[in-house]
């Protein structure tokens, strides 16, 4: 691996740089970093904010430029993450959940009038996505899932239940994963169709987690009456599709946005340190130096990342690596900020209210990140026998 950027790549991060430092409202910098999901405020200001990224042309910059992209490199999307780290920029609402799964989805598999009806709103934050994958029944087994779309004419009429559907309360249209060929085995069965989130028959019931947010939701589907013209792909060709979509969420989706949040976490736990002054305390510096290694191992494997997308273009199996050793870090990095704060973690004492909400949600919310986007099971069984070469057991 090559870890110097070429003169190109660093001309392309201070255009980044000065962007930012002109257009992002200093209002919107690190104090809304780590703001409820279900928060008006947050809403607003992540869609407003997708909305300059767009006007500016850096909501999807890996995209060609005849689609509101720059054309750019892996690496040169890596610098524009660290200026946004930088800036302390909030995270726009439609990045990882729309634009890097769903958009990528649509910009390879759609057809032309579903990119130019869709890829538009989706980057400007005018219109919101979720992502129908997950059921009561089909979370890891994903190929077991029983909501289906039989073809009427020129429609699908749905019904099923999704679950774990993260902010499907606020999603204009659904990216449903669905059983469309009951005779076809289960894998070969699926589908993926474009949803509209206020059709008839469509309902939505937050789930109210530990943290107190409702982020994650269960949508139910009755008779629904879906187009034709919105099936992604050929019918059948589901798996296919959601396979490349939790690549990318288990691979580039971590590297760029989840290590952010990571390195924040790092810096949360130095501060809570220094301010309680136990940096001269000999466990305390030893926490503090694990925790380090840890989060710079996982920026090393992100770079390992970042050189396999460059060569190929597409995540391969070694992003399940980055997906166990990345929500694993940051659980183990909460619990050693949750031990630094001590007897405060019990609840809010002049002076620390905010670091104590902000703590407290982070450190309960890791607790989801071994099971999103694939539970660390399911990656140890895809590291073995895809990487390794081990047989199935």
């Amino acid at each position: 691996m090559d870890f110097a950027f070429s003169h190109e790549e660093l001309a392309f991060a201070a255009e980044a740089r000065r962007w930012l430092e002109k257009t992002l409202p200093k209002s919107w910098r690190k104090n809304h970093l780590w703001t409820r999901a279900d928060d008006p405020l947050w809403v607003q200001i992540a869609r407003d904010w997708q909305r300059l990224l767009y006007e500016g042309g850096w909501a999807a910059i890996s995209w060609p430029r005849e689609l509101g992209g720059r054309g750019a490199t892996v690496v040169e999307r890596w610098l524009f993450e660290e200026e946004l780290d930088r800036a302390g920029a909030p995270r726009p609402i439609a990045s990882s959940g729309a634009v890097d799964l769903i958009g990528t989805a649509i910009l390879r598999y759609g057809t032309e009038g579903q990119k130019q009806r869709f890829l538009k709103p989706l980057l400007s934050g005018k219109e919101l996505w979720c992502q129908g994958f997950s059921e009561p029944d089909a979370g890891s087994d994903l190929a077991s899932l029983r909501t289906r779309a039989e073809r009427d004419g020129e429609a699908f009429i749905v019904n099923g239940q999704k679950v774990w559907t993260s902010h499907a309360d606020i999603a204009d249209w659904c990216f449903l994963l669905c059983r469309t060929e009951l005779d076809q085995p289960r894998h070969r069965g699926l589908s993926l169709l474009l949803v509209d989130m206020r059709a008839p028959g469509v309902s939505v019931r937050p789930l109210r987690q530990m943290t107190g947010e409702s982020e994650f939701c269960e949508v139910f589907f009755s008779d629904v009456r879906v187009a034709a013209d919105l099936l992604v792909g050929t019918p059948g060709r589901g798996w296919e599709i959601a396979m490349g979509i939790l690549a990318h969420e288990r691979g580039p989706v971590w590297t760029f946005t989840f290590q952010r949040k990571i390195r924040r976490s790092l810096a949360h736990a130095l501060d809570v340190a220094g301010k309680r002054a136990l940096c001269k305390e000999r466990i305390t510096r030893q926490q503090l130096a694990q925790s380090w290694i840890e989060v710079k191992l996982l920026e090393l494997m992100g770079y390992r990342s970042l050189t396999k997308l460059k060569k190929t273009g597409q995540p391969g199996p070694e992003s399940s690596i980055e997906k166990v050793l990345g929500s694993e870090t940051d659980q183990r990095l909460q619990e050693t900020t949750v031990r630094l704060l001590g007897p405060l973690a019990l609840g809010a004492v002049a002076g620390w209210e905010g670091t104590w909400q902000r703590i407290a949600h982070d450190y309960l919310y890791a607790r989801s990140e071994t099971i999103m986007g694939g539970t660390s099971e399911i990656q140890r069984n895809l590291i073995a026998q895809r990487i390794l070469g081990l047989p199935r057991s």
